[in-house]
């Protein structure tokens, strides 16, 4: 596949910049756990990604817990808080970020977390999420009115720069197939970082797949490459 020259970069968070899916991942499994029920695979790979009440109704349905969609989120942020206090960042996340600042490449994050949560996770990382020119917050921000796979939150964060470039000119990275579904359907490239239980089958439509954002190579893409 021919990649396209592209100007900005969008980058998702949580799985992509941050390590903090496990944790998710933890928290879900313990809620259902209460109810005797499972947090498969399956249904991990449907709530990857999407915004907060996206999340609480899916876990709700797909593993058909006694309790509301809202009594979910009440338990869900409130462990949030407590156990994603100061998550790592993942492999090849600060090189590449700083990489990009550094070369005056604008660079933005589009992130399905609330505000609450996202200040939570970053705080102990703002050398590196001080570089980024916006952070868009899918659950909290009201212009952002579908959540991923929806192409919403990529656009809304797009037309934040300054310069507002089409939305073929960016470059989005994420880890889950809800963010690249959306990505590609604001009509923008989107190079993917999988975890483990995501299928070959669902990373197929990325426009480029990687076992780390080390693997990245910026020149494919017509941005500076690394030193």
């Amino acid at each position: 596949m021919k990649f396209k020259r592209i100007t900005h970069v969008i980058f998702d968070m949580d799985g992509l910049l941050l390590e903090s899916e496990s944790i998710y991942d933890k928290i879900i499994g313990d809620i259902a756990g209460r109810f005797g029920k499972e947090y498969t695979s399956d249904i991990k790979l449907k709530i990857l990604g999407t915004p907060e009440k996206d999340t609480a109704r899916l876990a709700v349905s797909e593993m058909q817990l006694p309790i509301s969609p809202e009594e979910f989120l009440v338990d869900y942020k409130e462990r949030v808080k407590k156990e994603l206090q100061n998550p790592e960042l993942m492999p090849g996340a600060k090189e590449l970020v700083k990489h990009l600042h550094k070369n005056d490449i604008p660079i933005a994050v589009a992130t399905s977390s609330s505000q609450d949560s996202m200040e939570v996770k970053t705080k102990n990382h703002q050398d590196i999420f001080k570089l980024f020119h916006h952070i868009v917050c899918g659950s909290t921000d009201t212009e952002v009115k579908n959540g991923k796979p929806a192409p919403d939150i990529f656009l809304v964060c797009a037309s934040r720069f300054p310069d507002k470039p089409d939305p073929s000119q960016c470059l989005v990275f994420e880890d889950a197939p809800n963010g690249v579904t959306g990505a590609l359907r604001a009509g923008m490239q989107a190079v993917m970082v999988p975890a483990d239980y995501v299928t070959a089958e669902l990373c197929k439509p990325a426009t480029q797949v990687l076992k780390s954002l080390h693997d990245f190579n910026p020149e494919l893409f017509g941005l500076p490459a690394t030193e």
